[in-house]
């Protein structure tokens, strides 16, 4: 029997969808290549939208000498801001100086490097903060009186790996979800005969590619292994993540890094206006990235550690969610996984005239860094195509980021202009979601009733349908704990009615 034709040729067949995935695919098609994107679950599902939300250079990499990957990030942190505005916003981090744990001189010397290695434009540099007096000792230990104050940048993560797929998208992209690829093997005309299964309804698609980019993440490993049939030379090393969410525990904006006797720093960071989130873990994982969860013992570790700094204890009792994910660090061969380098690396396999690119390891803030090093290799590979040169994605906003970042409250008052019938609050969290594009999502919509059932939090069923229009959405999950965390603040009961209501809706969802 004949094999089946290829449903379409396309230059690039990119084999996972969180952010690396993502961010190559808008990378590579605004440069003018086509690309098929497959990922088996939800974009973003697994280790990008399980991170800390942070974007920033990471203080402690100071220490491991990391200093070219801390510039990178902390240029990008103004960068990612300049582009996406509705889903990045600075944050003040305050450093308490604790006797026994680093030097007070360590401390100022490592920010006076943060402050002046990538550049900083619009972000406050650092300063001293008076912990014994003043607003930010609230709730703190009293014999933590110094501290040290600076800044870094929140991100939506799994929000920026969505944008990131819209934009990828809408430029002519193919990003399939709920579809995993099944086979990939060389052609002997060269390039790759690809298929993906869709998991929804089993129907199979045959792409030829010409080339393939393993962004498999915690699965990079066996994607180059088992379904390439190429050994990679590097590798993976998973390393666990996990986070609590509390009640809130202090009520300035600020948040906290805090030393551990281990090495470890854990921050302690306002969360949806009435929680805060505490993380994160470092350690090995050996198990399916799919079944990971917050251990009892990463849960007691965490609480055990802010605990040291609060005059109030924290258990494991007031815990009201946590989230757990892997990161797919590249294996420097380092003993302690918090040693483990956060720097990427792209392994480029040409045999047989069927290139494959795989990424190893990788940080939020440095994706579109990434995504540019995977693109000067497909062209090296391809050839250039016609579109963007390359640099483009740093200065392109992201859809619904067309707006400077100093204009957010202004975004607030347009919106509330135009849709008198919302809140205050309403408007804020609908110009953080989706940017200059909260009135596409509301649509005609002239009153409260216009946007059909309410599903708790200020969720309705226009935004629900939005969602899964345009972003991909399927689950209660994806809406209520990825795109948002509304599900923080409705009951059991509404979250299952919001399910009912998905199952419910035949209506056609975004594929492409």
């Amino acid at each position: 029997m004949s094999e089946r034709t290829p449903d379409r040729t396309v230059d690039l067949a990119i084999i996972g969808g969180g952010i690396n995935g993502c961010g190559i695919a808008r990378d590579a098609v605004g440069r003018g290549y086509s690309v098929w994107l497959c990922e088996q679950g939800d974009l973003g599902g697994a280790t990008s939208s399980s991170s800390t939300k942070l974007l920033h250079g990471g203080l402690r990499y100071l220490e491991h000498y990391e200093f070219r990957l801390v510039r990178e990030a902390l240029i990008e942190r103004e960068v990612l801001w300049g582009i996406a505005p509705q889903i990045v916003r600075p944050l003040r981090f305050v450093l308490p100086h604790r006797k026994g744990m680093r030097p007070a001189w360590v401390l100022r010397l490592g920010l006076f490097l943060y402050d002046h290695l990538g550049g900083r434009k619009l972000l406050p540099g650092t300063s001293r903060v008076n912990l014994a007096h003043g607003p930010f000792g609230e709730g703190l230990k009293g014999e933590l009186r110094l501290g040290f104050e600076y800044s870094d940048c929140w991100v939506e993560d799994n929000r920026l790996t969505i944008l990131n797929a819209q934009d990828a998208a809408e430029r002519g992209a193919d990003i399939r979800v709920r579809t995993r690829c099944t086979e990939a093997r060389p052609l002997a005309e060269g390039g790759w005969r690809v298929v993906g299964r869709d998991l929804e309804t089993g129907q199979e698609e045959v792409i030829h590619a010409r080339m393939v980019i393993n962004a498999g993440g915690p699965w990079a490993n066996a994607v180059a292994r088992d379904l390439l049939q190429r050994p990679p030379k590097g590798s993976v090393r998973q390393v666990q993540g996990s986070h609590i969410v509390v009640p809130r525990l202090y009520g300035h904006d600020r948040c906290f890094i805090f030393q551990n006797s281990d090495g470890r720093i854990v921050f302690t960071i306002p969360y949806e206006d009435r929680f805060t989130l505490i993380g994160t873990t470092d350690r090995d994982y050996p198990g399916d990235p799919a079944l990971v969860s917050a251990s009892d013992q990463e849960v007691a570790y965490l609480c055990a550690l802010v605990g040291q700094y609060f005059k109030r204890p924290i258990t494991p009792k007031d815990v009201v969610w946590s989230y757990s994910g892997v990161r797919p660090l590249y294996d420097d061969g380092s003993s302690e996984a918090q040693k483990a380098t956060r720097d990427y690396v792209l392994e480029l396999d040409q045999a047989q005239n069927a290139p494959v690119l795989s990424v190893f390891g990788g940080k939020i803030t440095t994706f579109r860094r990434l995504a540019e090093s995977a693109l000067a290799r497909v062209e090296a590979t391809l050839g250039p195509a016609q579109g963007e040169a390359a640099g483009w994605t740093g200065r392109q906003p992201l859809p619904g980021g067309d707006f400077a970042p100093q204009d957010f409250d202004s975004e607030v008052r347009k919106l509330l202009s135009a849709r008198r019938f919302l809140s205050g609050a309403d408007a804020i969290r609908l110009v953080r979601f989706y940017g200059t594009r909260a009135g596409a999502m509301l649509g005609d919509a002239r009153s409260r009733a216009d946007l059909g059932r309410d599903f708790g939090a200020g969720l309705s069923a226009r935004e629900v349908d939005y969602m899964c229009r345009t972003e991909w959405a399927r689950t209660a999950e994806d809406i209520l704990f990825r795109r948002s965390k509304l599900g923080l603040r409705l009951s059991p009961a509404q979250i299952a009615a919001l399910e009912d209501h998905l199952q419910k809706d035949k209506r056609p969802r975004m594929t492409a």
